[in-house]
């Protein structure tokens, strides 16, 4: 890993400097990918603790492992810092299940950590990785003036670092944005584990010669959008004129779903079926109207090109 020590001395050149949490995982290797493509600095902050069986750490980054609860940590990591992308979390739906107690202590007190860092920093943006699962059963498609829905430890303690992010735009002026992804896919999703995302667990099953195994009868529907324009979003969100929307929620999807039977189709017809898990929603589908008028974003990747594609 880099040591911290960010020293601009370009003449007339003007160096941007970003620090993305989770940087090493799969959405946080995206979007520290796409940064440096873009010309920035990039500070990487991960502890290696999410549940997957590779990490990726860009060499052209100022890579720190620390921890987001880690106050003195996590302070050292902010020098000449413009720009915070927080994507570090507990982020699986099961695991928050069976121990929500670390999920509410790493998405709350990690998130106000993590807040109270850019603030001290003088951030221009603070934009937070947050999760459609906070719309629960509200009817579709999801709209952000919907109220929160959360049927799990995981959507409520995400859905509570969202109104921490709000409150430190309206208490202390802090810039902050919260994007809320829906079902994220492509390049180095997850692959292992019973509970990772279920286009990484086809794959790998896929690969092993082993039959899909489809949750239910397959006919729930989830909106997939691609890693990649999830980057693009999140680079939009930190530098666009907000329009007076700060401190508020975005949603970024692909505004049509799939249903996991359909994606199953694609990939293998060598299925097998398993019991219902609780605390899932049976259909996801984003209005994302408010982003393309906010920032001009809009999604460029279908899923269903792209499994087809590979």
């Amino acid at each position: 890993m880099k040591h911290i020590q960010l020293v601009v001395h370009s003449v007339g050149v003007i160096i941007v400097v970003s620090l993305v949490t989770g940087g090493a995982g799969f959405i946080g290797s995206n979007l520290v990918d796409y940064l440096l493509e873009q010309g920035h600095e990039v500070v990487c902050v991960d502890n290696e603790s999410a549940d997957n069986e590779k990490f990726y750490w860009n060499d052209k980054a100022i890579n720190v492992k620390c921890d987001i609860t880690d106050y003195k940590g996590l302070r050292n990591c902010f020098t000449n810092v413009e720009y915070v992308f927080h994507l570090a979390a507990e982020a699986r739906l099961q695991p928050a299940i069976n121990n929500p107690i670390d999920a509410v202590y790493r998405n709350c007190v990690g998130t106000t950590t993590v807040l109270q860092c850019a603030r001290e920093a003088g951030v221009k943006r603070f934009v937070y990785s947050s999760t459609s699962s906070a719309y629960g059963n509200n009817p579709y498609p999801n709209v952000e003036t919907q109220p929160d829905d959360c049927l799990n430890p995981y959507s409520a303690s995400k859905a509570a670092g969202e109104k921490f992010c709000k409150m430190y735009s309206s208490l202390y002026g802090l810039e902050t944005v919260v994007l809320r992804y829906f079902n994220v896919f492509g390049e180095r999703c997850p692959t292992r584990g019973q509970y990772a995302p279920v286009i990484g667990i086809f794959d790998r099953q896929k690969e092993s010669g082993e039959p899909l195994t489809i949750v239910g009868d397959g006919s729930q529907k989830r909106d997939f959008i691609y890693v990649k324009d999830i980057a693009r979003a999140n680079y939009l969100a930190s530098l666009m004129p907000l329009k007076g929307k700060v401190g508020e929620v975005f949603n970024v999807g692909s505004a049509k779903n799939y249903s996991v039977q359909q994606i199953a189709d694609t990939i293998s017809d060598d299925q097998v079926y398993i019991p219902e898990r609780d605390g899932e929603m049976d259909t996801t589908l984003a209005d994302i109207t408010k982003i393309g008028e906010t920032i001009g974003w809009e999604p460029e990747v279908d899923v269903l090109e792209w499994i087809t594609s590979r």
